[in-house]
């Protein structure tokens, strides 16, 4: 798989307000330069009780797809490293 490198890596988007139903909005920068549509389905991964992650499913299932296809190289270097 090859994943695009983009130029601006790490980014801040500023803040959103959770709403009554628990729900936030994601500004309009990270949105476009995300390419996220309406209806697009996204992954929540908690990292630990003070931070959540957003992740395009599409992305993730290429990413999944990716570390199958590498797996018994991972299961070495995991032997190796313990």
């Amino acid at each position: 798989m090859n994943i695009k490198k983009h130029h601006n890596a790490k980014s801040f988007y500023g803040s959103t307000t959770l709403g009554e139903k628990g729900q936030v909005v994601i500004p309009m920068e990270a949105r476009k330069t995300m390419g996220l549509v309406k209806g697009e389905k996204l992954l929540v991964f908690g990292r630990g009780r003070d931070m959540l992650v957003l992740a395009k499913i599409d992305h993730m299932q290429k990413f999944v797809e990716e570390l199958e296809g590498r797996l018994e190289s991972i299961k070495k270097i995991i032997k190796v490293s313990k």
